[in-house]
């Protein structure tokens, strides 16, 4: 493989004067690797794709919005928050699907510099009022499901104003997003810092509620731009060890966009990417292989993905062999391992497209690795290498670098580190170490530095892409009268990776039912969250000398019974 290339090419690019130049720059008091030409913040960013007016921007079923309409709409957005008192360093919220307009009110609120708080659409009514007190918006974006879980929402402490999203009925106080945007306004005159909160979204818990992440501004732009490296990086290694030149003039990528938009992986990645060279995003309303499939042929769709499963759902799908995806360059799946099998069935099945992943997580914005094509196909359990802002190492539980190919925590550093957990200090110290990221992931480095994961520090299920918290499931489990003890554990799934699974020890003289029991979840956990294997155990659970459950053991005399 053309190793050697690739190095070369990381030297010319990230090198003084290369395209991708890093230098170390001053960052919350740490020395942190950055790009030396990054756009200064999210708005410059999104100000840029105005070349693109007459250009297809969102294409939702039957609707076509192109690049005017979209900045249209986003400045009358941006100026009617700044009206109503929103200014720079406030919190707006969206809680809908993937509308288009979830894209719109994400520009406008960057380009004054409002972050957005993004609210899991699945979450219940007690989950929704969570994350809303935590966050405080003063305004939410919300279609009429999510409405219906905010407007009437007891556990609410404060009552942001409630813009409605596609609903066809009125509320009495809730403006429509149709008078908003049916006035033209001029984009207010804002600088906006860098280092200032771009998003706030939501990752699950050890301590059994969500922590809100600080995206900032740095931290988006540099994780575009690290996308953009992998692929010049990626092209140059190969070009200089085939001769071959790539194509004078690149299509204009066409991406399907299947998971939220609450996650990085949808928004700062596959948005992102898309948006910046003035591509076509095509969402959908909910995952369907069959469906994806009649979008790629129609839309001639460059590049789709998700999570792995979702890959793997395609090329198996029967009207697969049956659909005109020539168009098709990349499927690219990230949010959870893909299994080395998958990659090479997705380089035989599709001519035209090749395979690729990213390892992230929310707290870098983004990406951390990137690894597609030829170097995916001769490294299929790899994650690929680090992105050049960040320094990764692995270490022991002493904090301590471990050898070259030697298991350790993956710790990471680099300017698309988030600045922290919005009112969570505690969490904020525990998780980052001098700038470092420690990422809960266990993990080792080969010679040319691609990263290979190979288990989960945290007690963690990760269930299609979603990341669910065994506490935050067991807080809810607790509840319940009948139940004494339980340990909630990932059972592994062919078409998801793993589902939620559980062992309840119940109090003597009751009982308690699977449905019960999904039942009672249902009613304080998202629908993901639900445990869908329930064992009930006769006796209780082992325990170590400190008094706690010995997790793998009562999950492997289960699982492997």
């Amino acid at each position: 493989m053309h190793y050697e290339q690739l190095k070369a090419a990381h030297a010319q690019l990230t090198g003084p004067g290369g395209a991708f130049e890093i230098v170390e720059t001053e960052i919350l008091g740490n020395r942190i690797r950055d790009f030396k030409t990054r756009p200064n913040s999210i708005r410059e960013v999104w100000l840029a794709t105005q070349q693109f007016a007459e250009r297809d921007y969102i294409v939702y079923e039957q609707e076509r919005i192109t690049y005017a309409e979209a900045h249209r709409q986003t400045v009358s957005i941006a100026g009617w928050l700044f009206e109503q008192g929103v200014r720079p360093g406030d919190r707006v919220a969206i809680a809908m699907r993937n509308y288009p307009e979830w894209m719109l009110i994400y520009w406008a609120c960057c380009s004054i510099g409002v972050a957005v708080v993004g609210v899991n659409a699945w979450w219940t009514e007690p989950e929704m009022a969570y994350g809303i007190n935590d966050a405080a918006p003063k305004f939410i974006f919300a279609d009429a499901d999510r409405l219906a879980r905010i407007i009437d929402n007891p556990d609410l402490k404060t009552r942001p104003g409630l813009i409605a999203v596609r609903a066809e009925q009125s509320y009495p106080g809730v403006t429509d997003l149709a008078e908003i945007i049916a006035t033209d306004r001029a984009l207010p005159d804002v600088a906006v810092d860098p280092d200032s909160d771009a998003c706030i979204f939501y990752t699950s818990g050890t301590t059994g509620f969500p922590k809100g992440a600080q995206l900032t501004h740095r931290g988006c732009v540099a994780n575009l731009l690290n996308m953009q490296y992998a692929a010049a990086s990626s092209m140059l290694a190969v070009q200089a060890a085939t001769g071959v030149e790539p194509p004078a003039v690149m299509p204009i990528p066409v991406t399907l966009i299947t998971t939220p938009l609450f996650h990085v992986t949808a928004n700062n990645c596959a948005a992102y990417r898309a948006t910046a060279v003035g591509g076509t995003l095509v969402l959908m309303y909910r995952w369907d292989a069959g469906e994806a499939l009649r979008l790629i042929e129609r839309e001639r769709i460059t590049s789709a993905g998700g999570v792995p499963v979702m890959g793997r759902e395609l090329i198996n799908h029967p009207d697969f062999d049956k659909t005109d995806t020539s168009s098709l360059l990349a499927i690219s799946c990230g949010g959870a391992q893909v299994p080395p099998d998958q990659v090479q069935k997705i380089e035989d099945r599709i001519e035209t497209a090749r395979p690729g992943t990213g390892y992230g997580m929310t707290e870098t914005c983004g990406i951390i690795t990137s690894v597609a094509g030829d170097f995916f196909i001769d490294k299929p359990d790899s994650a690929g290498p680090a992105m050049p802002n960040f320094e990764v190492k692995c270490v022991n539980d002493d904090g301590e670098t471990v050898p070259t190919g030697e298991l350790g925590e993956l710790w990471v550093r680099g300017s698309s580190v988030i600045k922290g957990y919005i009112n969570r200090p505690e969490a904020t110290a525990e998780s980052i170490t001098d700038g470092w990221l420690h990422t809960g992931d266990i993990a080792r480095l080969d010679e040319h530095g691609f990263i290979y994961l190979v288990d989960r520090k945290k007690d963690m299920v990760l269930r299609g892409g979603e990341n669910i918290y065994c506490v935050e499931v067991e807080a809810a489990i607790y509840h319940h009268p009948s139940v004494a003890e339980c340990c909630v554990f990932g059972v592994p799934d062919e078409r998801l990776g793993e589902e939620v699974g559980v062992a309840v020890y119940l109090k003597p003289g009751t009982s308690l039912t699977t449905e019960e029991l999904q039942a009672h979840c249902a009613e304080r956990l998202a629908k993901f969250k639900i445990p869908t294997h329930v064992w009930v155990s006769d006796d209780p659970f082992p325990r170590n000398a400190s008094g706690k459950f010995l997790k793998r053991e009562v999950r492997a005399g289960l699982i492997e019974a």
